[in-house]
């Protein structure tokens, strides 16, 4: 079994986090709030909420990270909330079926990757291209030569 992306994995889309936050109206995070970082679809139908700044991005070159454009950056499934309302995403896989691409239903921003059967304690993809563009400074990128199936490297 190939092991897309260092063999991270997710849960479910929508699922309650363990590190449930409270937010205020305007959608600014409380003091209280686990969350320090929320990345958007382009018209904001989709939001997700993490703890950190990633500590470094990567940037896949398989065949359909490098079509997407996007750059990953991974957490745990668990310290994720990912906020949509029912229909407002699509999901695509391909291949073996094991990762499922979500991506906004209105504007198609790619918004994250996940398992498409949970697995417990499996980290998730999250778009990084999503942050603005400030919480992405000076962080590392590496490359990941998916296109040779390299995962592990």
């Amino acid at each position: 079994m190939a092991r897309p992306h260092g063999g991270i994995s997710s849960t479910a889309l929508t699922r309650p986090s363990k590190l449930a936050a409270k937010t205020t109206g305007s959608g600014d995070h409380d003091v209280d709030s686990p969350f320090m970082l929320t990345a958007t679809c382009h018209c904001g139908a989709v939001r997700i909420d993490v703890p950190e700044r990633p500590a470094r991005l990567t940037d896949c070159n398989c065949s359909i990270c490098r079509r997407y454009g996007t750059l990953w950056a991974y957490y745990p499934a668990a310290d994720v909330r990912v906020i949509a309302a029912e229909g407002a995403t699509d999901a695509y896989s391909h291949g073996p079926r094991e990762l499922r691409f979500v991506r906004c239903h209105t504007c198609s921003c790619i918004t994250h990757w996940e398992y498409l059967v949970p697995v417990p304690g499996a980290k998730m993809g999250v778009n990084a291209r999503n942050f603005e563009l400030h919480v992405r400074d000076g962080i590392p990128v590496f490359p990941l030569d998916g296109a040779n199936d390299r995962w592990d490297d």
